[in-house]
């Protein structure tokens, strides 16, 4: 059976980031309970990256699986101009409590990327609802923000949109100061990306609309992290002169830097957010952008004019939001604080034992994500180094996936201690056979 699929599959199915000339034949997986994937052919992985992050709790998990059956039987999906349901309704309601204010109102759309173009949006249509249009944007080397059009503008310095720079509108980029455990030099590069920010605000700041960043953690760049007094210093500087701050906590949210939120763990609250990824548990694509309630005046208006004309067809689907809310049920159990606390301890753990061993660099963590540097002559998102370590780790049952030389965990968060430990004797063993 495993071989029909495959079979089907290299005949009409185009797979994301992947080169079909060269990649190995794709894994069939038949099923999948809590932190463990099951292949057709009865192998088992440990999935160390939570499925492309989006696997919360746990696959398969009972309270969200039943939450949608419940919600299918009743209303799957309707129209989302002109009519509401008691599921959207009540997942806004939640979001907006566990939130930082001034956020309180919620856009629904479809993944991370979406989020982010409602975003963007929302920031250029604001200033001009106000009557001062503003028309620049700006963000961080290095950030990744999705794969739609406005997206790629905002990641364009990601390297992953080469073939579409010309077609792109303009975003201008800082310095991100990306750090480790004991990194020397992270004061230096802080006051350096300061320096460039103070003398970018100084020609352009009147006339720029936003700046949107990813917290603490820039994901797909290959988990580069910074300091959170970092973060509020520049916060403080764009918004003295009047830019809006977007956060894309896509991948951050919901619990991945230890506290709910990186916003919390910063202290500063952005203008708007964008959540997905882990906003279902893992179950269905659905995302939101929360802003203050300031921004949603300014689309307030007696004609059609000022209105935020954007939508999706499964905008607020019924299904999506019965998973988000059992999804954050679990999340707000006394239970769940405790499991990430549990992976943050063991990935310090993890990490000191690799810091120990060598043979691995920039080790780095923040809450229940770990990452460290494997070294590599050809470091980058396509360094021969990545597809070795994935494919060391499978052959041992576990699911890693580097972003070119920089291997990272970031598992669902009913992994086990000995799931973990087993992650990091692995990296261990790799990286002893590197050495020699």
């Amino acid at each position: 059976m495993s071989g029909d699929i495959r079979a089907l599959d290299a005949r009409h199915v185009w797979h994301p980031f992947t080169q079909a000339q060269t990649a190995q034949p794709p894994i069939v997986v038949r099923a999948a309970r809590g932190s463990t994937l099951t292949a057709a052919d009865g192998r088992s992985y440990v999935d160390l990256i939570s499925s492309w992050w989006v696997t919360l709790h746990g696959h398969a998990e009972p309270a969200i699986a039943e939450a949608i059956a419940a919600q299918a039987s009743t209303l799957e999906q309707v129209i989302f101009a002109g009519f509401t349901h008691e599921p959207a309704a009540r997942l806004a309601g939640r979001l907006v409590k566990l939130l930082p204010r001034p956020l309180a109102r919620v856009f629904f759309s479809d993944d991370g990327s979406t989020s982010v173009e409602v975003a963007l949006k929302l920031a250029l249509q604001y200033s001009r609802n106000r009557g001062a249009p503003r028309r620049k944007l700006l963000a961080f080397d290095g950030g990744y923000h999705g794969d739609t059009f406005g997206a790629m503008a905002a990641g364009r310095s990601s390297g992953f949109y080469a073939p579409f720079h010309e077609l792109l509108f303009a975003v201008d980029f800082i310095p991100f100061p990306a750090t480790w455990t004991d990194d020397p030099g992270v004061d230096a590069k802080e006051d350096a990306s300061l320096a460039a920010l103070d003398a970018w605000l100084a020609r352009h700041g009147e006339s720029a609309a936003a700046m949107i960043l990813e917290p603490l953690v820039q994901g797909a760049a290959g988990m580069r992290m910074c300091r959170p007094d970092f973060l509020r210093l520049v916060i403080e500087r764009v918004r003295a002169y009047g830019m809006l701050v977007i956060f894309d906590e896509v991948m951050t949210g919901f619990g991945r830097t230890g506290s709910l939120f990186a916003c919390e763990t910063i202290g500063t609250a952005p203008d708007i957010i964008c959540l997905s990824k882990g906003l279902t548990g893992g179950f269905l694509p659905m995302a939101a952008t929360v802003c203050s309630e300031r921004i949603y005046e300014a689309f307030l208006d007696a004609t059609f004019d000022k209105a935020f004309a954007h939508g999706h067809s499964y905008t607020a689907n019924p299904l999506g939001c019965a998973a988000a809310l059992a999804s954050l049920d679990l999340l707000e159990h006394p239970d769940a604080a405790a499991r990430r606390a549990r992976i943050a301890d063991a990935h310090a753990h993890g990490l000191a034992r690799l810091s120990a061993h060598g043979g691995l660099l920039r080790p780095r963590r923040c809450g229940t994500i770990a990452a460290m540097s494997l070294p590599a002559a050809d470091a980058g998102y396509t360094a021969a180094i990545g597809r070795l370590c994935a494919a060391f780790f499978l052959e041992r049952g576990l699911l890693v996936r580097p972003i070119g030389n920089e291997l990272y965990l970031l598992p669902p968060y009913c992994i086990s201690d000995d799931e973990l430990a087993r992650a990091y004797d692995t990296a261990i063993a790799f990286a002893s056979r590197q050495i020699e």
